[in-house]
């Protein structure tokens, strides 16, 4: 199929699909006039493509996990991967503690916020002062 199809199908945009094959994360043949053709594997290749980015992974961190789908069976490439998963979950839980963090600071921010409204609810209205 041509990369055309391949975006109908999967709801990436060419340009994306070009992006993947600069970082090596997919490939395709050429035809004679130079346009890409792609198996009918490629549709679940940019599926997973898609989720791995969607988790956060950067195309370099996906670069390294592939292998492991197209190389099942070499422990070489399963620990390799197995170590660049962990790092990814790694990097992940630090955000989510950042996360946890900034949502705290704004929870106290909200609270402090809040008292004010009150008060400034219930305070008697200035007198204008004439001039």
């Amino acid at each position: 199929m041509r990369i055309g199809e391949l975006s109908e199908r999967t709801g990436v945009s060419p340009r994306s699909l070009r992006y993947y094959e600069e970082q090596g994360l997919l490939t395709s043949s050429r035809s004679d006039a130079g346009q890409r053709h792609y198996s009918d594997a490629a549709v679940q290749r940019v599926t997973l493509i898609q989720q791995l980015f969607d988790a956060g992974m950067s195309s370099r961190v996906i670069a390294t996990v592939l292998p492991c789908v197209d190389i099942p069976g070499d422990l070489g490439v399963a620990e390799e991967t197995f170590t660049a998963m962990m790092r990814e979950r790694d990097r992940i839980d630090a955000d989510i503690a950042h996360l946890i963090e900034t949502r705290n600071a704004l929870d106290v921010l909200i609270r402090a916020n809040s008292r004010h409204r009150a008060e400034l609810s219930t305070a008697p209205e200035p007198v204008a002062r004439s001039t």
